[in-house]
C-alpha cells in the first residue's frame, strides 16, 4: 500500500524524530521529518466550532475541510506542530488522512441470486449507495422494462467528475444492479446480471482514476449518504476499499463514519481486503482484515471462487482473501464470504483497468453464439474482495425490498445464520502467473460464518433483538489456545444474541465445525484447528510454510503482540484471479 510504503521510507530517513502524546497522535504520525507537512484528520469532543479552527490556526494549521460525522476537521499542519496540536484539551484523537484503495453470471445462481430474481425479488426502491471509484453510463444499469437510469444520483469527491476513471465502481455497480441488458436474448449463452437488478444506485465517486483516495473523501461520501438517505431510501452502503489498519477501530476515524452509517439504519458491507497469501509476519495471511472492516458492527466480506459453474459445492475460498481476526482489537472477520474470482461485470470503456488490462475485456465470442472476436466495451472480468462484497450489498437491498423494516442488525445476523456451513477441512490454490500453490485451511477466521446463500436469507424469518457486533478472540497465554469471548459481558452472555442458548446461538450461526461449545477452543493443541488438526505434525498435507499449530499464527510478537503487525502483499486489485 502506497501509504505504508512512504511511510517506512521517511521513518529510516528522518533525523528529527517526533514523540506522540499519550492516546492522542496515531502511532503512524510518528517518525516524520519535523520540518515537513502532514494533512491529518484531527478528531474532537464535540463537532469543531470557528473558535478550535482558529486556534488550530494559529498553531501553523490550515483548514482543509470538516467532518462534522465524526466531530473532526482536516487540517494540513507542520509536523513540527503535531504535538502542540495534540495537547489541545478539546482533542480527542489526531491520524493521518490516510490513503484508501480499491480492493478488487455463474456467481449470481451460485448464492442463490437467480432464485430470488425468478420470484420476483430484484431489489425495486431500495437504493444502494456505492462509494468507490464513479459508476458510468451503461445500459445494464437502466431501469428494467422502460428507459431511464437508476443511478439516481452522482456526486465527485475527487474533482474530475462522477464517471468511473478508474473501472472498479462500474463493475461493482454492476454486480450489485446491472439488469443484463446486454446480455440478454437468444444470441447470448451467458447472461450477466446483478444480485438486484432494479436497485437504484447512489453514485460517490472518492477514488481517483489510478484507485486511490484518502480518508476523509470516504468519510465525507458516508455523511453524504446519511443525509440523503431519506430522499433516495439509501438502505445499503457498499465499501469495496480499504487501507491497513493503524490503531483501534475505536479510534479510528473511518470506522467511526461507517458505524454512524450503522446507526442511521443503513447496512454497511466492506471487503476483507486480497491479503491473504500475505506471510511477510510469518502468519500465513492472518490478522490481515482492512479497515474499515475490522469493525465489529460492519459485514465484513471475503472472497470465494465459484470455480465457473452453478453449483455450490465445488467452490473454494480465494486464497488472497484476507483473514482475521482482526489487528490491534482481534474482532472475529470476515463475518462471511461470497463469490469473489474471475467475477465479469460492467466495463467503463477507456478506463486505467480497461486500458492496462485488455485482455480482461469480454469479446463476443464469450457470451454470444457467434464466432466473432470483436471487443465490446461492455463487459470485464475482475477479482477480490471488492467483487464479493456487492454481492452481499445485493442480497441486503433483495432482503430489504421484501422487508422494508429490517434493522442492519437483523439483516446482517440472517445473512450468517443461513450462511452455507460446508467447506472441505482444507483447499490449495495455483497463482497462474507464477504457479506458487497456496493452502487455505477453513476455519472461523477464514469464512466467518459462511457463504452467502441469498435465497436462504430472503426465506428466514428470526429477528435481532440485540447487538450483532462481531465477538472478540482471545488468547490464552497458558494453555497457548484461541477463544471467542462468551459470558464475560451482557452482549455475549449465554443469553445474548449470540449465546449459545439463544436464537442465534453459537452453533447455528458458525456451524459445529467452527464452534463445538463456549468450552472449545477456537485454535491450539486441542483446538479443531490446532496441531493435531491438519496442520499438524499428524497430517500428511502440511503445505511446505504452512500453519503448524498456534506457533506461528497466535505468537506474542505478533497478532497477539501490543504494537500488533502491519498487512502487507499485494493489496490491489487481482485482475488475473487464480486457479
Amino acid at each position: 500500500m502506497k501509504v505504508r510504503f512512504h511511510l517506512l521510507i521517511a521513518a529510516l530517513s528522518a533525523t528529527a524524530m517526533v514523540s506522540a502524546g499519550p492516546n492522542k497522535l496515531a502511532s503512524d504520525l510518528s517518525g516524520l521529518e519535523h520540518n515537513a507537512s502532514v494533512q491529518v484528520i484531527v478528531r474532537y469532543k464535540s463537532v469543531p466550532t470557528a473558535d478550535q479552527h482558529t486556534r488550530m490556526a494559529r498553531k501553523g494549521a490550515t483548514l482543509r475541510h470538516e467532518l462534522a460525522l465524526v466531530k473532526a476537521a482536516v487540517y494540513s499542519v507542520p509536523v513540527a506542530a503535531l504535538e502542540e496540536l495534540s495537547n489541545d484539551p478539546d482533542v480527542e484523537y489526531i491520524s493521518p488522512d490516510r490513503v484508501v484503495h480499491r480492493l478488487l453470471d455463474f456467481a449470481e445462481p451460485a448464492i442463490g441470486g437467480l432464485t430470488a430474481f425468478e420470484n420476483g425479488y430484484d431489489g425495486t426502491g431500495i437504493g444502494v449507495a456505492v462509494v468507490d471509484s464513479g459508476i458510468s453510463y451503461h445500459d445494464d444499469l437502466g431501469k428494467l422494462w422502460r428507459t431511464g437510469q437508476r443511478v439516481v444520483y452522482s456526486q465527485d469527491f475527487v474533482g474530475t467528475g462522477t464517471g468511473d476513471a478508474y473501472g472498479h465502481g462500474e463493475h461493482v455497480a454492476g454486480i450489485i444492479a446491472g439488469n443484463a441488458t446486454d446480455s440478454t436474448g437468444s444470441q447470448y449463452i451467458h447472461t450477466f446480471r446483478g444480485i438486484a437488478p432494479n436497485a437504484n444506485l447512489i453514485n460517490l465517486r472518492v477514488l481517483d482514476q489510478t484507485g486511490f483516495g484518502t480518508d476523509s473523501l470516504v468519510i465525507s461520501a458516508i455523511e453524504q449518504a446519511i443525509a440523503l438517505k431519506n430522499r433516495y431510501n439509501i438502505r445499503v452502503l457498499n465499501l469495496s476499499l480499504g487501507r491497513q489498519v493503524f490503531e483501534s477501530y475505536a479510534s479510528d476515524p473511518l470506522c467511526l463514519a461507517v458505524e454512524q452509517a450503522w446507526q442511521a439504519g443503513i447496512v454497511v458491507v466492506v471487503a476483507a481486503g486480497n491479503d491473504g497469501r500475505d506471510n511477510t509476519y510469518g502468519e500465513n495471511g492472518y490478522g490481515t482484515i482492512n479497515a474499515p472492516g475490522n469493525d465489529p458492527l460492519v459485514i465484513t466480506v471475503g472472497a470465494m471462487k465459484d470455480m465457473g459453474t452453478v453449483t455450490r459445492g465445488d467452490d473454494l475460498i480465494a486464497s488472497y482473501s484476507s483473514k482475521g481476526p482482526t489487528t490491534i482489537d482481534h474482532i472475529v472477520k470476515p463475518d462471511v464470504v461470497a463469490p469473489g474470482n474471475l467475477i465479469v461485470s460492467l466495463d467503463s470503456p477507456g478506463s486505467t483497468l480497461a486500458t492496462t488490462y485488455p485482455a480482461n475485456v469480454l469479446r463476443k465470442k464469450d457470451y454470444e453464439n457467434n464466432n466473432g472476436t470483436a471487443v465490446t466495451n461492455t463487459y470485464f472480468t475482475l477479482s477480490g474482495t471488492s467483487m464479493a462484497t456487492p454481492m452481499v450489498s445485493g442480497t441486503a437491498a433483495l432482503m430489504l425490498q421484501k422487508e422494508p423494516w429490517l434493522t442492519p442488525e437483523t439483516v446482517k445476523a440472517r445473512i450468517m445464520k443461513t450462511a452455507s456451513k460446508n467447506f472441505p477441512p482444507y483447499s490449495v490454490a495455483t497463482d497462474p502467473v507464477t504457479g506458487q500453490a497456496y493452502v487455505s485451511q477453513y476455519d472461523i477466521f477464514t469464512v466467518g460464518a459462511g457463504y452467502l446463500d441469498a435465497w436462504s436469507a430472503l426465506n428466514c424469518q428470526d429477528y435481532a433483538t440485540g447487538s450483532t457486533a462481531s465477538p472478540i478472540a482471545v488468547y490464552n497465554t497458558k494453555n497457548k489456545e484461541v477463544y471467542v469471548v462468551n459470558g464475560q459481558t451482557a452482549l455475549w452472555g449465554s443469553t445474548a444474541l449470540w449465546g449459545s442458548t439463544a436464537l442465534w446461538g453459537s452453533t447455528a450461526l458458525w456451524g459445529s465445525s467452527v464452534w463445538v461449545s463456549s468450552n472449545t477452543a477456537l485454535w491450539g493443541s486441542t483446538a479443531l484447528w490446532g496441531s493435531s488438526a491438519i496442520w499438524g505434525s499428524s497430517s500428511g498435507t502440511q503445505a511446505s510454510g504452512g500453519v503448524n499449530g498456534f506457533a506461528t499464527i497466535w505468537s506474542t510478537a505478533d497478532i497477539w503482540g501490543s504494537s500488533g503487525i502491519a498487512t502487507g502483499g499485494n493489496d490491489s486489485v487481482i485482475i488475473n484471479g487464480e486457479k
